[in-house]
């Protein structure tokens, strides 16, 4: 079946990227584009939803180096720029990034290798972190894809069974699009809920390790909480919308804050025991990340950017179970 596959795709990627106020994004991802050391023609879209700040200026600078269409629409959101930038696509396979990220050069030689070995209507990559990252970049980059704090289902096929592309980093092929109308109008978890409709329309999804991404995602603390208690807020949502893919591990966040202030409140009380099983997690949390990044202030901010993680996905969790 894969061979026949084969046989009947040849493989033309666009890449589509939705901007709003980011310039300078645009800027760094295109250079990064430049270094592609794929041999055949590919196209780029960009997509200003509804932008003050417009890239316009600076996606003519890369026109001669790259093949690009850029589009300045009114604001819709993410989800519905990039359905507009594949519905004017021209090729036949789909590569979507955020506007904040950087591609390795061999990144669609990657892709094209692994959709070449086993077709697949949609993929996902993972992400990591480049070294020009700040030191908070970094950290939030560890606690997002690491063993101990996701089960490093962003950053390792070996953590991945049935994978649900992320929207940073995802391929789908125009055939998938057509038939699920791409992203829905959800602000939140909206890639995810993509998933999940390719699955009911019988498309299979793969994770292609080799083809990650440099993700910059937010560069704050207060940003970063900010993101993971949308992402939390809205899994409930999507555990109701789609019963058979709700999993305990959803609940785990939100178990984590409940049992650390438990323990807190244990200590007080003069039972040191609990605080210490997190105090040891916490350790490990340091010495993984010392050990991944050889940087002590990334491992430091690595239990800080875990905590917040775990209370701004938990927490939102909450609120989203509270609301339904």
């Amino acid at each position: 079946m894969d061979f026949l596959k084969k046989l009947l795709v040849e493989l033309q990627f666009s890449i589509i990227v939705p901007v709003y106020n980011r310039p300078q994004e645009i800027e760094e991802l295109l250079a990064s584009l430049t270094k592609q050391t794929y041999q055949k023609n590919f196209e780029i879209v960009i997509v200003e939803d509804g932008s003050e700040n417009i890239s316009k200026e600076i996606v003519d600078s890369y026109s001669k180096e790259l093949s690009i269409k850029y589009f300045l629409k009114e604001n819709t959101g993410a989800g519905a720029s990039r359905n507009f930038g594949m519905q004017h696509a021209t090729g036949n396979y789909f590569i979507i990034f955020d506007s904040d990220c950087l591609i390795p050069e061999n990144y669609l030689v990657e892709v094209e290798k692994a959709l070449t070995t086993n077709y697949t209507d949609a993929f996902g990559g993972a992400d990591a972190a480049h070294e020009s990252f700040t030191t908070v970049q970094k950290a939030i980059n560890y606690s997002m894809t690491s063993f101990f704090t996701t089960g490093g289902i962003r950053g390792s096929k070996k953590a991945v069974d049935k994978f649900q592309p992320r929207s940073f980093n995802l391929g789908i092929s125009k055939k998938a699009f057509e038939a699920t109308k791409g992203f829905s109008k959800m602000k939140i978890g909206e890639d995810i809920d993509l998933t999940f409709r390719l699955w009911e329309h019988n498309f299979e999804t793969q994770f292609i390790e080799n083809a990650f991404v440099y993700h910059k995602r937010r560069s704050t603390f207060q940003q970063f909480f900010k993101q993971t208690f949308a992402f939390g807020n809205g899994r409930p949502f999507l555990n109701k919308k789609y019963p058979n893919t709700a999993k305990i591990t959803y609940w785990f966040p939100s178990l984590f804050i409940t049992s650390l202030f438990s323990a807190i409140l244990f200590y007080m009380l003069g039972i040191k025991l609990f605080l210490g099983f997190f105090a040891i997690y916490f350790i490990v949390i340091f010495l993984d990340s010392l050990i991944k990044n050889k940087n002590l202030s990334v491992a430091f901010y690595s239990i800080i950017t875990t905590l917040i993680q775990f209370f701004g996905y938990g927490l939102g969790f909450i609120k989203g179970l509270l609301t339904e």
